[in-house]
Order: C-alpha cells, then sequence, then structure tokens
C-alpha cells in the first residue's frame, strides 16, 4: 500500500475545502492518480489524470513548452510546473500535480537514477520541487508518489 492514509487525508481535505484535483504524471505513470482514486469518495475531488511519459504527450496534452523541453529536457522543476499548470488548466480543477524523474535502471538526459521533480499548481501559484531518492524502480516511484501527497498535504497546511 501506498501511504493510503495519506491519500485518505488528501480526499478529506479537498472535500473539506471543496477543491479538485488533476494529475499530470510521467515517472509515475497513474500511480498517482490511482493512489488517490483508491479513496473511497475520491470521484468528488479527482477529476482526471495525464499520464505522459513521452515528450510529445507532455507537450500537446498538458502544454508544456516545446522550448523547455528541448533546452530542460523532461527531468526539470520547469517541466514538471508546466506539467502541473497543465492537469490544472487543461481538467478545469483547483490543484494539478505533476511527477517527472528518473527510475532507473540507467540515467536518463544525464541525469541520475533517483532525480525527481514534483509540482503544485495551485490558485496562489506553482510550486516545484527536487528530490533524491535511492532504490530500485518501484521503490522511487512509490517515494515519488508519497512525496507528492506530502506536498499537497503542506499546502493544506500552509492554508489553515
Amino acid at each position: 500500500m501506498i501511504d493510503s492514509y495519506d491519500a485518505e487525508q488528501i480526499v478529506a481535505q479537498l472535500r473539506k475545502k471543496n477543491l479538485t484535483v488533476a494529475t499530470a504524471e510521467s515517472l509515475t505513470a497513474g500511480m498517482l492518480s490511482s493512489t488517490i482514486a483508491d479513496v473511497a469518495g475520491a470521484s468528488a475531488v479527482l477529476h482526471g489524470g495525464v499520464v505522459a511519459y513521452n515528450n510529445t504527450i507532455k507537450h500537446r496534452l498538458l502544454g508544456v513548452s516545446a522550448d523547455t523541453l528541448a533546452a530542460r529536457g523532461a527531468v526539470d522543476a520547469e517541466t514538471a510546473k508546466q506539467m502541473a499548470r497543465g492537469a490544472r488548466d487543461r481538467l478545469d480543477t483547483d490543484l494539478g500535480i505533476a511527477t517527472t524523474g528518473v527510475a532507473g535502471p540507467e540515467p536518463s538526459e544525464g541525469k541520475s537514477v533517483g532525480i525527481v521533480f514534483i509540482a503544485l499548481a495551485t490558485p496562489d501559484g506553482t510550486y516545484a520541487k527536487l528530490l533524491r531518492f535511492a532504490g530500485n524502480r518501484e521503490k522511487i516511484r512509490r517515494s515519488t508518489v508519497a512525496a507528492s501527497l506530502k506536498l499537497m498535504a503542506e499546502w493544506f497546511e500552509q492554508r489553515g
């Protein structure tokens, strides 16, 4: 189980504050939206998600700038921020959460295995976080989901 308790808290907070969320997932390939959807009542707050494993999909479906992808690549804070904003805008939600990174087993785009960026787009702005995880693909992906849920929880805590 990936932090189902945390996902339950996120769904409860979203419901309490009458907010909605959408995901934009590269590294986690739907694992984050699935974790949220595992919670009873998630359909009231989760509009959907985009699995954008490919840069063309990041650009076409999420609106990530082709210039950003060419200059910075998929594994980058700005890319993650644009993915989160794209999910929020295109799925018409209050929040957009994005994941991108390198789960391995080999480095990608010159970035080491375990480098991850997550981003949260909110009505107040868009925030990105660089994370570094050790372990195999599964551990890195699961850690990314847990960190994404934590990022949303931190945003709720800051808002009071």
